[in-house]
């Protein structure tokens, strides 16, 4: 229960945390940020890392100077697209597991059938419009080396949609991060982030079990 408590602490209050980690890591912030993006997209086992709602923070901390915007930008953009890389070769790799059913201890059946309603709905644009829905945005990539899309066309849609997201959140917080409103609101503009961008894929889980009953 504590552990929960510290973890949706850590979550609602990041911006605090994070000008905490700038603080005392100085450049090796960098490094840091290069690292949750990329495990957030490339590895099934952490759909739980904070995406859109820490991308808004380090965008509202560029915007104070704490750090460097173009520099941010173009090592989250590269952490995004190799993240989902690695993610869709890990796909590839145990294609055979998956389609013969056989148990993979860190992958939810609820999440690849989340996943796999998305695709059946938008096709590989699918990857495009994930980037944008947590949990979602962690399997589209592997479902896409599970299945048939070749690396080509998913490299496309993996550039379009890691550049958009890293863009619009980024940027998003460098902008409107430290208006007056949203600075003596910001723990409340997180939260509303973070249930944005649960919404999506919530309804469409809803929708799916409402097909399956009737």
């Amino acid at each position: 229960m504590e552990l929960l408590k510290s973890f949706i602490d850590f979550f609602i209050h990041l911006d605090h945390h994070m000008a905490i980690i700038v603080q005392d890591f100085g450049v090796w912030t960098y490094l840091i940020l290069f690292l949750i993006i990329f495990c957030e997209t490339g590895l099934v086992a952490t759909p739980f890392l904070p995406g859109d709602s820490l991308l808004f923070v380090v965008g509202a901390l560029a915007a104070k100077g704490a750090l460097n915007l173009e520099l941010v930008l173009v090592l989250l953009c590269a952490a995004a697209v190799l993240g989902d890389t690695v993610n869709y070769w890990i796909g590839k790799l145990l294609a055979p597991k998956v389609f013969s059913n056989t148990k993979i201890r860190f992958l939810k059946k609820e999440y690849l059938d989340r996943t796999h309603q998305f695709y059946e709905k938008y096709g590989g644009k699918t990857i495009i419009i994930a980037r944008f829905i947590p949990i979602i945005r962690t399997f589209a990539p592997f479902l896409a080396g599970v299945g048939s899309m070749s690396y080509p066309r998913f490299l496309t849609y993996n550039i379009v949609g890691g550049i958009l997201w890293i863009f619009v959140f980024v940027l998003g917080g460098y902008f409107f991060g430290n208006l007056p409103l949203v600075k003596e609101n910001f723990s409340l503009v997180i939260f509303v982030i973070i249930v944005i961008s649960i919404l999506p894929g919530f309804i469409e889980y809803l929708r799916h079990h409402r097909k399956i009953k009737t």
